[in-house]
C-alpha cells in the first residue's frame, strides 16, 4: 500500500511538495489554515480589482522549470521576462534609474555620476558570479544530517570566497561602485531577504548575479497567483484533496513517531509521514513546545523585519509609473540602519510600488490601475502598536503623489491595508517577521531549523524558515529537498 502524507500548509512549498509526493505515488492530503491556498503568495479581489498580496516577481525560473520537469508536467503557469526589472527614483531627484540587465545601457544611466560603472559592475557581476556557481549545488541545494557535514560541505568551497564571510552586503558594494547611488541601488536586493545590506552577509551579493545576469526576473500572465491556481489544478488531477479553514492545534505520540494532529475542532488528523509547510521553527514552538523554540529563544533568534503593504484601486491610469518601482529617500544608511528597531523612521519611508494592472489589465476594471505598495518596517519585537497606520499610509501616498506629480488621494477607490499584525496572525509569522528567519551565519545551512524533526521521525519541514531559505526559488528548492527526506524514509 502507497504510503500517505499530510502536508500542513498549502503555501508554495506545501504545493510543490504535495505535487512531487503524489507522482512518485504517495497518498497526499493538505490541510489549510485559512480559505485559500497560496500562504504570503495570495491575493485579495476587492471592488473589482484584483492584487497579488506577496511576492510581485520572481527569479531563478529554471527552478521552476526543473520542477515541471521533475513532476512531468507543463508549467502549470505563463511568465514573461521583466525589461526593466525595475525603476528606482530618489527624493532629492527627478532622475529615474531603469535597471536593465543591458549592463552599457544600464551605465549610460550613471555616466555623469560613475564614469567607470560599466567596468565596476561587470567586476562586481564576475565575482558575485563565481560566488553563485561556487556555492549554490553545494550549500543552497543540499540537504545537511549535521553540522559536521555542513562543514565539510562548505570545505569543498573555493577558498577564494572566504573573505565575504567576514563582510556585509554594503561593504562589498562600496568596495567595487564610487558613487552614492549606485551603491544604494545595486544593494536594494538585500532587502529582499528581510534585512537592509547593512546587517546582510556579502555572500549575498550572489544574488545581483540572479538578478542582472543569470537569469532576471519574471512576472506571471494574470498576476503572481496564477502560480497557486497552476498547482492547486495540477493537484486536484492527482486527487489531492485540499481541506481549509483547518488550524492545528495540538498532537498526540507514539514513542518516537507523530501519531495524530489535532486541529481546532478537535478531529483528529494522522497519516504515515507528515509535512509541516507553517513556519518551522514556529510550529516546533507553538505545537511541539520544544523547549530549544520557546517564545523567549524564538526571540533572541534573529527574525526579519516586518511589512506593511497597502493595495489600493483607483479610478485613472498611471502611464508615468512602470509595473514596479523603487522610491528611495536622502538618508539611506540611516534609514537602513534604523529601520527594523526604530519606529520612528517610518516617517521617512522608503518603499516600494507594484503597477499589477500594467501588464494585466483584468486585474483592474477600464481605465483603472491596481497599486500594491510594501514599506520595510521594524516587526512586532520593536512596534507592537500599529493604531497609526492610517497616517503612515497617507505619507506613503502623498510622498508617491509628489513623485508622480499626480495626486492619486482623490482617485482611490479600494483600499486594504496589512500590518504586521496582520501578517502574524494569517500566517503564523513570528512577531510579524515577513520572510520568517534571517539569513544570518548562525542561521543558514544547518544552522537553520533543520527539514526533518528532531523527534519525530515521521515529520519533516518545508517553507522559509528552514532551509534553504526565503523566497520563491528557494521555496521550490526547499520542497525538493524536503521530497529526497520524505523518499528516504519511506524507503527505509
Amino acid at each position: 500500500m502507497n504510503k500517505t502524507v499530510l502536508v500542513v500548509g498549502a503555501g508554495l512549498g506545501g504545493l510543490a511538495s504535495a505535487l512531487r509526493l503524489a507522482k512518485r505515488g504517495f497518498r497526499v492530503e493538505v490541510i489549510e489554515k485559512n480559505s485559500q491556498a497560496g500562504g504570503r503568495m495570495n491575493q485579495i479581489k476587492k471592488d473589482g480589482f484584483t492584487f497579488d498580496t506577496g511576492p510581485s516577481f520572481f527569479s531563478m525560473s529554471y527552478e521552476f522549470q526543473e520542477f515541471a520537469k521533475d513532476c512531468n508536467i507543463d508549467l502549470p503557469f505563463n511568465y514573461f521576462e521583466l525589461d526593466p526589472l525595475y525603476t528606482v527614483n530618489f527624493s532629492n531627484s527627478p532622475k529615474i534609474f531603469y535597471l536593465h540587465k543591458d549592463i552599457k545601457k544600464l551605465a549610460e544611466q550613471f555616466r555623469d555620476i560613475e564614469p567607470e560603472f560599466e567596468a565596476n559592475m561587470t567586476r562586481y557581476l564576475r565575482n558575485s558570479g563565481k560566488l553563485f556557481h561556487d556555492t549554490v549545488d553545494l550549500v543552497i541545494k543540499n540537504n545537511f544530517n549535521s553540522w559536521f557535514s555542513y562543514f565539510t560541505t562548505l570545505m569543498r568551497v573555493n577558498p577564494i570566497h572566504i573573505p565575504v564571510l567576514f563582510k556585509s552586503f554594503w561593504q562589498e558594494v562600496r568596495q567595487n561602485f564610487s558613487s552614492t547611488a549606485a551603491r544604494q541601488i545595486v544593494s536594494l536586493v538585500a532587502f529582499f531577504l528581510g534585512r537592509t545590506p547593512f546587517d546582510t552577509m556579502a555572500i549575498y551579493t550572489l544574488l545581483s548575479y540572479t538578478e542582472f545576469k543569470h537569469d532576471g526576473y519574471y512576472n506571471v500572465e494574470g498576476g503572481m497567483y496564477k502560480i497557486i491556481e497552476g498547482l492547486v489544478a495540477e493537484l486536484k488531477k492527482e486527487d489531492v484533496k485540499i481541506t481549509y479553514n483547518t488550524e492545528i492545534e495540538g498532537y498526540t505520540q507514539n514513542n518516537n513517531k507523530l501519531d495524530h494532529l489535532i486541529d481546532n475542532e478537535g478531529k483528529k488528523w494522522t497519516a504515515d509521514i507528515v509535512l509541516i509547510n507553517s513556519d518551522a521553527a514556529v510550529f516546533r514552538s507553538k505545537i511541539f513546545k520544544r523547549k530549544a523554540y520557546s517564545e523567549k529563544k524564538l526571540d533572541k533568534m534573529n527574525w526579519t523585519m516586518g511589512y506593511l503593504t497597502f493595495y489600493l484601486g483607483i479610478k485613472c491610469k498611471l502611464h508615468q509609473v512602470n509595473h514596479h518601482n523603487y522610491y528611495l529617500g536622502t538618508n539611506f544608511e540611516e534609514y537602513s540602519n534604523n529601520v527594523i528597531q526604530n519606529p520612528d523612521t517610518l516617517q521617512k519611508p522608503y518603499y516600494y510600488v507594484n503597477v499589477l494592472s500594467k501588464n494585466n489589465p483584468d486585474c483592474a476594471p477600464e481605465a483603472c490601475e491596481s497599486l500594491f505598495f510594501v514599506c520595510p518596517v521594524p516587526n512586532l519585537q520593536y512596534k507592537s502598536n500599529w493604531d497609526d497606520k492610517d497616517s503612515i499610509v497617507n505619507s506613503i501616498i502623498a510622498d508617491f503623489s509628489n513623485r508622480i506629480k499626480k495626486d492619486i488621494k482623490p482617485e482611490i477607490i479600494s483600499k486594504t491595508i496589512y500590518t504586521p499584525l496582520d501578517w502574524q496572525s494569517q500566517y503564523n509569522l513570528h512577531r510579524g517577521s515577513g520572510l520568517g528567519l534571517s539569513h544570518t551565519m548562525s542561521q543558514i545551512g544547518a544552522f537553520r531549523p533543520a527539514n526533518f524533526d528532531e523527534e519525530f521521525k515521521n515529520v519533516f519541514y518545508v517553507g522559509a524558515s528552514t532551509i534553504p531559505g526565503a523566497g520563491l526559488p528557494m521555496a521550490i528548492i526547499s520542497s525538493k529537498l524536503a521530497c529526497e527526506r520524505i523518499e528516504k524514509f519511506s524507503n527505509s
